[in-house]
């Protein structure tokens, strides 16, 4: 569900005045409110694996507390006009009127990381407590709201960059209290547990520091990769179609990558103690990974991507035509995004998270390398050369994990 806001709110700019400047400062301000978020986006991840009792629950609110009130302090800095226009104008090079739009589309976003951070860790609980629906529950709190602002900001006939930014705002803080108060009952029962169960040991501030941060480190390189993209493209041939199509591409991506980022959470649940419950997961894990593949080259390769792009999506035919090469090159991403998912969650269940962070570094350097070589050298369109970067750089990332992939010896 989530995986329909872009599409939507892409299809809504294209719609109003200046598509093009305005899907790229939308690309643009999304790009950096994803590298600021960075930090908390794995709390889900945490407050299912560790969230047991009292004790867990407490430490790691309070964690997840400091966690949100620095990364939105952080998103201030950023916006201070002396820091914001060094960086997308002196360093990115981006133009002076994108940049304006840019910066009023990235305020509107700021209580965007905070609202995700809270919300992902009480979806977190809610996952540990097999409560799943009350997830899909909360996206759709969040889509209702999302789609209602939008659409009144869309009648004020406002600038597309600052409705779908404004949109998404609404939208996060609504699923945020929403999952607040669909976890209330779980967090009762977790309160009355004194103490963790005799297999687990107590919690401490250094023991979730210490897990946590492999993963930290994990999504700001992965997410802050997002920010080097958009700096080569800007440098690239055809800098501007390049920054509007990719935020709509990606969207469309994401629809069938999104199986595969939930899938983390799945397994994490799931696959039991010393991951006994391999087998299974690793066989969803295949047909998943075969269908959304599918599921996208059916788009990609038919005139469907045609329809996708100029009647769902809005885009002109002239920006249209720039989306079709980066769309087909990005057939395998949500297959490699359902396997990554896959080898991460065995590590996190048996909490060996510092090989998913090596793993991270591993595809931000391909990232970065194969995008300086393709335009810098090769002079590739900054969209065909994003697309090809990021699909390359899972992989890398993907066969780094392998050796960690193993089935459990039978005891």
């Amino acid at each position: 569900m989530m995986a329909c806001e872009n599409p939507f709110l892409a299809a809504i700019i294209a719609r109003l005045a200046e598509p093009k400047y305005n899907l790229a400062a939308f690309g643009v301000a999304f790009s950096f409110a994803l590298i600021v978020e960075a930090p908390i986006i794995m709390l889900m991840t945490a407050s299912t694996a560790l969230v047991k009792d009292k004790d867990g629950f407490v430490k790691l609110y309070r964690f997840s507390f400091v966690l949100n009130m620095a990364i939105t302090f952080i998103m201030i800095i950023v916006l201070l006009p002396p820091v914001f226009y060094r960086l997308t104008v002196k360093l990115m090079e981006l133009p002076t009127n994108v940049a304006r739009l840019t910066h009023t589309s990235l305020l509107l976003l700021l209580p965007w990381p905070a609202a995700i951070g809270f919300r992902r860790f009480y979806q977190g609980i809610l996952i540990g407590s097999n409560l799943t629906r009350r997830v899909a529950y909360g996206t759709a709190v969040r889509l209702i709201t999302m789609t209602g602002a939008a659409l009144i900001f869309y009648s004020l006939k406002i600038k597309g960059a600052f409705v779908a930014c404004a949109a998404l705002s609404t939208g996060v803080v609504f699923e945020a209290a929403a999952s607040r108060i669909m976890a209330h009952s779980t967090i009762k029962s977790l309160l009355k547990i004194k103490a963790p169960p005799k297999n687990v040991k107590p919690l401490t501030y250094r023991f979730i520091t210490k897990f946590y941060y492999p993963l930290s480190i994990m999504s700001i390189l992965s997410l802050g990769v997002h920010p080097i993209v958009t700096f080569f493209m800007g440098k690239s041939r055809f800098p501007i179609e390049s920054l509007a199509i990719l935020p709509v591409v990606n969207s469309l991506c994401f629809v069938f990558r999104s199986f595969g980022l939930s899938f983390q959470e799945v397994g994490i649940a799931l696959l039991g103690e010393k991951n006994k419950n391999y087998i299974p997961i690793r066989n969803f894990a295949l047909l998943l990974g075969t269908a959304v593949v599918g599921g996208l080259a059916l788009i990609a390769f038919t005139p469907l991507a045609g329809a996708w792009f100029v009647e769902v999506s809005g885009l002109k035919a002239e920006l249209a035509r720039f989306a079709y090469l980066p769309t087909q090159i990005l057939v395998l991403l949500p297959g490699l995004s359902v396997w990554i998912s896959f080898q991460r969650s065995l590590l996190v269940n048996t909490r060996n998270t510092a090989p998913i962070s090596r793993a991270t570094a591993i595809e931000v350097i391909l990232i970065t390398l194969f995008l300086f070589i393709a335009i810098k050298y090769l002079h590739i369109i900054g969209a065909v050369a994003a697309v090809l970067a990021y699909t390359l750089g899972r992989i890398g990332a993907n066969l780094y994990l392998l050796p960690f992939q193993r089935r459990p010896k039978k005891m």
